[in-house]
């Protein structure tokens, strides 16, 4: 009895070893499969005969231990090693691992679990794992922002298009120079003295441009009816945007051209006059007794440096020539032309509704000063206004003593987009929260952030350690798309093996948590990169000398137990 039961023994021997041997193949067979986690074999005694039973010690006697004889072994577990494999790059942004705790979610038929990464998008865009189940993740609403708590399919749009986005908001930061001179001047260009055609009047402001001629020529019109004008006119330098003055076969005044001068020439009228500056805009003046039957186009610009306006020979012409020529001077109420004081000039571009790129220009010019602070006005035109003018807004910057904004007024530009088919008009915030007025050697001003878009298509985008996905437009544009979602659980050995990398809850596992990476003990998401198998060659390789002698040596018992039951049956011979 005792050699068969040797025999069984044995047997068990190499039925748990070969489990080991099994095992081990599989881990190294796998030793370079993503993600994989190596496996290992426990083993226990099965059961124990006991031949004499345990008796307790007395006065007289020591007492005797149990005698036990043990019946083999069996495989107690095979346990899943869960720690995180080595990271490698890729440089395919479809690729994720995870370092730390968690899994992916994926689904197919059902929902299921994964250390793999080597995700891929399929012909709808949707992110996908090598065995065609679909990642999930959380998506995002309508402004972008991700909603938590709802899984979904993970949506890359690649080379689809994003509605333009009118501009709403521009920020605007640098330091205005408080130490600078305050802008008192403005320029000043007056025309040649002008008179009605024969020299007999004056002209007004009524008169019909037709009937306009150079006093010194009073015989020649100097105006055709149907002449088409441009005006090309200089601010500090800078070129103004063409505007088209065409002298109307039903009559056109004087007065409609002085209108079209200070709205082409982005002069804003509505800055008050004090008595360090004239009044902007432009006027006739009358000469009054000198002589009293001519006149004068006079122009007069907003106060600072930047503001300085200029016009040359042709800046107002048709194809037949130049009708006036305009030269800085002064006007009758005594002002001295001359823009001067401190200012900063800025432009930068926006979008309206329609995705149309929109170039305004913001000049600040230092208006007073006061124990209480400075005060700056800001002048914005825009020659893409579809208005006259191209005037779009002003406002008044007024700083405390600590060179910090303190109160703004007039923050919002309006500019016209009237037959373009966009919204008009296009009503846009200037932030100047970020300026300061401090002393400096020069101002500077610049555009740092505005929230509007042209038409766009999504080009590439880039996975965050947090698991957020971002897009990145053609047009500039950057946005969130949705995140990557992270199970994690409270025993993850009692998770089940599926095979193909793919693992499901059981009831030893506990539920999973969903949650974003990062969040409720989940681990990073390494964009680009994959999480390589976390077999060690080495201790496989031991592993497989140990199994392969237990089994060698549990073979040696069956083969010795063997012979001596031969012998056994040889003692009746």
């Amino acid at each position: 009895m005792a050699l068969t039961s040797a025999l069984f023994t044995g047997l068990s021997g190499l039925d748990v070893n070969q489990a080991r041997l099994q095992v081990v193949g599989n881990n190294i067979a796998n030793v370079n499969t993503v993600a994989y986690k190596s496996s290992r074999a426990l083993f226990k005694p099965q059961f124990y005969v006991t031949d004499a039973a345990a008796t307790p010690a007395s006065d007289k006697f020591g007492g005797t231990n149990p005698s036990q004889r043990g019946l083999g072994a069996v495989v107690s577990s095979i346990d899943k090693n869960f720690s995180p494999g080595p990271v490698e790059p890729t440089g395919r942004a479809t690729d994720m691992a995870l370092d730390g705790e968690g899994f992916f979610i994926v689904k197919g038929a059902e929902q299921r679990f994964t250390r793999d990464g080597s995700f891929s998008l399929n012909s709808n865009n949707e992110l996908v794992s090598g065995s065609g189940d679909f990642v999930q993740g959380f998506g995002v609403d309508a402004d972008n922002k991700i909603v938590e708590g709802r899984l979904g399919n993970i949506v890359i749009p690649l080379g689809t298009s994003t509605s333009a986005e009118a501009t709403e908001n521009v920020t605007l930061e640098g330091n205005l120079n408080a130490d600078g001179a305050v802008a008192k001047g403005a320029s000043i260009l007056n025309s040649q003295q002008l008179t009605v055609v024969g020299g007999a009047a004056a002209p007004t402001g009524a008169t019909l441009l037709t009937d306009l001629a150079a006093f010194d020529d009073s015989a020649t019109p100097l105006i055709a009816n149907g002449t088409a004008f441009t005006l090309s006119g200089k601010k500090s330098g800078r070129d103004l945007p063409d505007r088209t003055f065409t002298v109307g076969a039903d009559g056109t005044t004087v007065a409609d051209l002085t209108t079209f001068f200070q709205s082409g020439l982005g002069i804003d009228t509505t800055v008050p006059p004090d008595v360090t500056r004239p009044t902007p805009g432009a006027t006739l003046e009358t000469l009054g007794t000198d002589p009293a039957t001519s006149a004068r186009l006079v122009i007069a610009g907003n106060v600072g440096t930047e503001n300085s306006l200029s016009m040359t020979g042709t800046a107002f012409s048709s194809a037949v020539g130049a009708p006036f020529v305009f030269t800085e001077g002064s006007n009758l109420a005594g002002f001295i032309g001359g823009a001067a004081g401190e200012s900063i000039h800025t432009s930068f571009d926006m979008y309206d509704s329609l995705g149309t790129p929109l170039t305004v220009d913001v000049t600040v010019a230092l208006e007073s000063k006061a124990d209480t602070g400075n005060t700056w006005r800001y002048f914005a035109t825009s020659g893409n206004s579809t208005d006259d003018s191209t005037v779009v807004g002003t406002g008044t910057l007024t700083f405390d003593t600590a060179g910090k904004l303190a109160t703004s007024a007039g923050g919002t530009i309006n500019l016209p987009r009237a037959g373009t088919g966009a919204a008009t008009p296009l009503a846009v915030n200037l932030d100047f929260k970020q300026l300061t007025s401090l002393t400096s050697q020069n101002s500077s001003l610049v555009m740092t952030a505005q929230d509007g878009s042209p038409i766009g298509s999504l080009d590439s985008f880039s996975v965050g350690a947090e698991g957020t996905i971002t897009g990145s437009f053609t047009n500039g544009l950057s946005k969130v798309l949705g995140q990557v979602a992270v199970a994690t659980f409270a025993n993850t050995q009692g998770l089940q093996d599926l095979g193909g990398n793919l693992y499901s809850s059981s009831a030893n596992s506990g539920v999973a948590v969903v949650a974003a990476p990062l969040a409720l003990g989940g681990g990073a998401i390494r964009s680009g990169s994959l999480e390589l198998s976390n077999v060690d060659l080495s201790e496989e390789f031991i592993n497989l000398i140990i199994a392969s002698t237990g089994f060698s040596a549990s073979s040696r018992v069956i083969t010795t137990s063997d012979e001596l039951m031969s012998e056994l049956m040889n003692v009746s011979r």
